[in-house]
């Protein structure tokens, strides 16, 4: 890598650094008050703490002097010692108390903001990034945040306070081994920034790589099955080992560095000890001056409280580092381009007859890569539309397009007459009623999963519904029936999921349908009892079918052919078949053995 691109990227790096603690800072000040209570008990505290060790070499001096003491005068600076500390132990509670409040509190906001950017992105981002690394974003990252947020926040104030506040006190007592004392802070300050510096790479790398972990987790565990059958349990390990070693390697880098700083910055202290000593006695011994042993242990007594915050900005500095590289990914999240917001579009079809017509559609999922090319069909109000063709002919992406999960690069999608670009992309998917070939259902009961299209669904249009899709018997015969509850140990068949999402679509009862590979994961007898149900779903309704069985769209009213995002052919089942053009070919090829006169009998 050249000297200018590494200058570039470190530029970059810096920038984004800056960017980033500028939005976490946005946030905090929505808990100001709370940060300027907890921030002023800190700096008391401090203060308390600072001071403690003056008046403990005021009483000491009073113990060494050679003209005698008064005892309550010693008393009387023990008790406000004591009172000092006690005050201060309290002030520390309540500040450590009300920064928690706030680290969880930018927790939920975080976590709140991620939960609605979700909803407005686009498809096509998760097309490009795992699930997993959304979920790192989610739950990693925001906890990384949180969690270090309030050690910050509390030691760096604490840490400034005391830095500040011990050498104004330690000139009022010695101002030569004061000078000594000093010594430390360049040093300290020195290492803190070469390594905070040169180290923060390392930090985001390790988010990074935590995020891809994650995501190659959450792909590969829930596709365990099919990596035992394939016997591709030694690739996917390496796989693993590959990514797990550069995340081993950019953590141990992020926390060798940060780990550098506390032992250089303490070897620092405890050479400015020695020197207290030497020095101090040497004054001593100079001045004849017994009393100033005192000024000798309170200095060591500082030495050590000045060690302390020095240690902590270090420390401090590596868990801003990991923070700021979560905070990062999070507000990189948080950035990325959302759809465009139609809240203003309020125009809707008060009487929806189902009629779809494209008109010169035109789509690619990447500007450079077309795949709908100028596209040209209309659906008839009830109407069934059957869609087929090989793999990559651009069904699925017909329908994406019909529900506005994608915008059409150009040209026009009319729902009788009316633009869906003219209308609420919420308003258009309500309009629909889909049942995909991934049967997702959500932990709840059996209702909650029914009603989640039509929330104020009766019991009544529950049952009739689960009656259509042939799953009410198989429903009855579970324990609790339609309340028994849904999620991971339930032991149910993905045909049993299918029908239930089938049920959902019937319980919604759109205006018009989208079937994709609605009967993909069902056995022939289950495909038989499906069908006649969706024959009377589909009764006067517009429906938009997409099957590989082209043996369960013989009755639909349009066949549409597509290869390469075009139309090659329409007609109904038996025109295609005679027209012997490429729906006779896909027909034919679904059997292996037998002409199609004898599957036609």
């Amino acid at each position: 890598m050249s000297k200018q691109s590494s200058h570039a990227m470190a530029k970059e790096r810096a920038k984004d650094f800056k960017g980033t603690l500028k939005m976490l800072m946005k946030r905090l000040w929505q808990f100001k008050w709370h940060l300027i209570i907890a921030l002023t008990f800190a700096i008391c505290a401090a203060v308390l703490n600072v001071l403690g060790p003056r008046f403990l070499n005021d009483m000491m001096t009073m113990l060494f002097s050679t003209t005698g003491y008064q005892f309550s005068e010693v008393t009387r600076i023990g008790i406000i010692i004591v009172i000092m500390y006690v005050v201060a132990g309290i002030l520390g509670y309540f500040q450590g108390f009300l920064m928690s409040k706030v680290s969880v509190g930018i927790s939920k906001k975080l976590r709140s903001e991620i939960s609605v950017k979700i909803n407005k992105l686009p498809l096509k981002y998760f097309d490009k990034h795992s699930y997993g690394d959304v979920l790192s974003r989610v739950t990693n990252d925001i906890d990384t945040v949180g969690m270090t947020l309030e050690r910050i926040m509390s030691s760096l104030v604490t840490s400034m306070v005391t830095i500040i506040g011990i050498p104004i006190v330690m000139f009022t007592i010695s101002w030569q081994l004061t000078l000594i004392s000093l010594l430390q802070i360049p040093l300290a300050l020195l290492i803190v920034f070469l390594v905070v510096k040169f180290n923060q790479k390392y930090f985001v790398r390790q988010q990074k790589y935590l995020g891809d972990i994650n995501g190659y987790i959450e792909e590969h565990y829930s596709a365990h099955i099919v990596i035992k059958a394939f016997n591709g349990e030694e690739k996917a390990q390496e796989e693993f080992d590959a990514i797990n070693s550069k995340l081993r390697s950019s953590s141990m880098k992020a926390q060798f560095f940060s780990g550098l700083m506390h032992p250089i910055v303490n070897f620092a202290s405890n050479v400015i000890y020695v020197l207290i000593c030497l020095v101090g006695g040497w004054i001593a011994i100079s001045t004849n001056n017994i009393a100033f042993l005192a000024t000798i242990i309170t200095f060591l007594t500082y030495s050590k409280l000045f060690n302390q915050p020095i240690s902590q900005i270090g420390s401090v500095m590596g868990n801003l580092q990991s923070t700021m590289a979560a905070a990062e990914r999070v507000f990189e999240f948080l950035k990325e381009e959302e759809q465009p917001d139609e809240s203003e579009k309020t125009l809707t079809i008060k009487d929806v007859k189902g009629k779809v017509e494209f008109k010169h559609v035109n789509f690619g999922y990447d500007k450079d890569k077309q795949i709908i090319f100028d596209f040209n069909f209309t659906a008839n109000p009830g109407e069934k539309i059957a869609i087929v063709g090989q793999t990559g002919a651009g069904k699925t992406t017909i329908v994406n397009l019909l529900m506005r999960f994608y915008e059409i690069d150009s040209g026009e999608i009319l729902i009788d007459g009316v633009s869906t670009k003219d209308m609420n992309r919420s308003y258009v998917r309500s309009l629909f009623g889909m049942v995909l070939q991934d049967t997702w259902l959500f932990e709840g009961t059996i209702k909650e999963n029914l009603r989640f299209g039509k929330p104020n669904a009766t019991d009544e249009e529950i049952v009739n519904a689960c009656k259509m899709a042939n799953v009410d018997h198989f429903i009855r015969t579970e324990p609790n029936g339609y309340d028994m509850v849904l999620s991971e140990e339930t032991s149910i068949s993905q045909g049993q999921k299918q029908l239930l999402t089938i049920a959902r679509a019937m319980v919604q009862n759109a205006p018009l349908l989208i079937l994709d590979e609605a009967t993909s994961s069902v056995d022939t007898r289950t495909e038989i009892l499906i069908q006649t149900a969706m024959d009377r779903l589909t009764k006067g309704r517009t429906s938009f079918v997409i099957a590989h069985r082209l043996s369960t769209i013989k009755n639909a009213d349009k066949i549409i052919v597509m290869k390469d995002g075009n139309i090659v052919e329409i007609g109904t089942h038996q025109e295609l078949l005679d027209k012997g053009g490429a729906y006779r070919d896909l027909y034919v090829s679904q059997f292996e053995n037998g002409t199609l006169e004898e599957q036609e009998a």
